[in-house]
């Protein structure tokens, strides 16, 4: 199979799928992009090639790009690597790939150790908001002048323009975090 008819048949999944995800009939998507049933059905079963303006109405009906139906599937475009980075008392990998397909968030698993300094004079400050999960352990959440622990299978969601740090109570933590880029480079810093 060629690189040409593997994305025309992945375009052809995704609008079948698009169009059952929203509980539309052959019907009710060609009424929507002007197209009759019948070219819509042999669209999608592949007995019929797809013509680019087919391809904008299509993508316009269902609420997408044109560079989401016909983006490749690739396995190495599934699959994320993170690289660990470590610096005293916290080790951090980023397991999101593009903060621009994220609406410009991070995620990134991290796991907090005694040896990392926090308290008042090593809180950070920025705008946004910052999630966090806990996987394993307890963490202390410093927020300004409280201390609010956060127990395994507890989270917490904090606006970040309030003096804040993460720490381990008794042992280590790991936990699961959302953060902007903003958050991503005062984390980075800390």
């Amino acid at each position: 199979m060629n690189d040409v008819q593997e994305i025309s048949d992945v375009v052809r999944q995704r609008i079948r799928g698009l169009r059952q995800a929203r509980g539309w009939s052959l019907d009710a998507l060609a009424a929507r992009c002007h197209l009759s049933p019948s070219t819509l059905s042999r669209i999608e079963t592949g007995h019929r090639r797809i013509d680019l303006d087919q391809l904008v109405a299509l993508a316009r009906a269902l609420d997408t790009t044109i560079d989401h139906l016909v983006e490749p599937v690739d396995d190495a475009d599934v699959i994320i690597r993170p690289m660990q980075h470590q610096e005293p008392g916290l080790t951090t990998w980023v397991l999101s790939r593009d903060p621009a397909q994220n609406a410009g968030r991070h995620i990134a698993k991290m796991r907090i150790t005694a040896e990392r300094r926090t308290g008042p004079d090593h809180q950070a400050v920025h705008p946004g908001r910052e999630w966090f999960m806990v996987i394993s352990g307890t963490a202390l959440l410093h927020l300004g002048e409280r201390q609010i622990p956060v127990a395994t299978g507890n989270a917490a969601e904090f606006n970040t323009m309030i003096p804040h740090s993460i720490g381990a109570v008794d042992g280590p933590v790991e936990i699961l975090t959302i953060f902007d880029q903003e958050g991503e480079r005062a984390h980075a810093t800390s």
